[in-house]
């Protein structure tokens, strides 16, 4: 697999099995680097490998201090190569995934959230970080709106071909509806003109006929984060790890929650619950309960009336 500006006929073969199954954009680049960089390990072509290649590069990968995430992300497209392109299924066979560390997703408080939302710089920031609060989007579902997504009738916003090519509807809030027709009157039309109305992007980015992208935005999101103090760690994706967990505090069924975030499995949602700190701050402990009779004794000793 050639690793500069040429394309070699392995490559080329790669790329379409990928093109053929449907594979993203992103997922098809993440693929061919993970390639170029086991060919670099080789220092031939992937289809000369043998099982102790695959092996030793595994191990390569541990030693070069890559995270579990990572190392699997790259493995995942050496197996396709390995698996669908040389149709190697003995190589494919000596690839093997990492357990992945499960942490706790970042959640902000509610007052730190408001926080946020209060120090945007313009009305832009503001309606791009309410969305991703508001609605719990991705980055990328927030940067792709158009207008025709918008739909004020029925107070809802379609999101078409999220992650793993889902379409779904978030609900659209007053609040919200408000921030995006103040932004309306304000947003640039510079790149409008011969776009219908419908097609246009709610966040048109620098380059004419494309949006705002995904590193624009978090880059707004930390300049916001740094002015409103947040000291925690938070990223763009924190508006919708609160947003499910907010939810969920305040009694919403989590089961819409995850029609709202487009979760295939509850599983995905229902993690949320190690981090409701609402809910959980609200169990009693069964130390106090152990306590609780002789409390309720005491207290009826004193309610009854002294003897005559």
């Amino acid at each position: 697999m050639a690793t500069d500006s040429t394309v070699s006929p392995l490559r080329q073969r790669m790329i379409e099995d990928m093109a053929a199954r449907k594979l993203g954009r992103h997922s098809q680049r993440s693929h061919i680097h993970s390639c170029q960089r086991f060919a670099a390990y080789l220092e031939r072509s992937p289809d000369t490998a043998t099982p102790d290649y695959v092996r030793g590069f595994q191990l390569h990968l541990i030693e070069s201090g890559l995270s579990i995430c990572n190392r699997n992300r790259i493995m995942t497209g050496v197996r396709f190569l390995l698996r669908v392109t040389l149709r190697r299924h003995d190589l494919a066979a000596e690839v093997y995934h990492l357990k992945e560390p499960q942490k706790l997703p970042l959640v902000m408080s509610p007052d730190e959230t408001k926080r946020l939302l209060a120090m945007a710089s313009n009305i832009k920031v503001r309606v791009v970080l309410s969305l991703g609060y508001g609605c719990g989007l991705r980055a990328g579902e927030v940067v792709r709106l158009q207008v025709k997504h918008i739909d004020s009738a029925q107070g809802i916003i379609r999101i078409e071909q999220a992650k793993g090519r889902k379409d779904r509807n978030v609900m659209l809030s007053p609040e919200v509806l408000a921030l995006l027709r103040q932004w309306w009157t304000a947003r640039p039309t510079r790149y409008d003109e011969g776009v219908a109305a419908q097609e246009r992007w709610l966040f048109p980015g620098r380059k004419p006929g494309r949006p705002l992208t995904t590193r624009q935005l978090n880059r707004l999101f930390h300049e916001t984060a740094e002015a409103a103090g947040i000291k925690k760690a938070v990223t763009l994706h924190s508006l919708r790890h609160s947003f499910a967990t907010h939810l969920l505090e305040r009694g919403t069924d989590i089961r819409i929650i995850q029609a709202l975030l487009g979760h295939a499995k509850l599983d995905a949602t229902a993690r949320y619950t190690r981090v409701a700190t609402g809910m959980i701050s609200a169990v009693e402990s069964p130390l106090d309960l152990l306590t609780e009779p002789r409390r309720k004794l005491n207290k009826t000793r004193r309610e009854q009336p002294p003897a005559a």
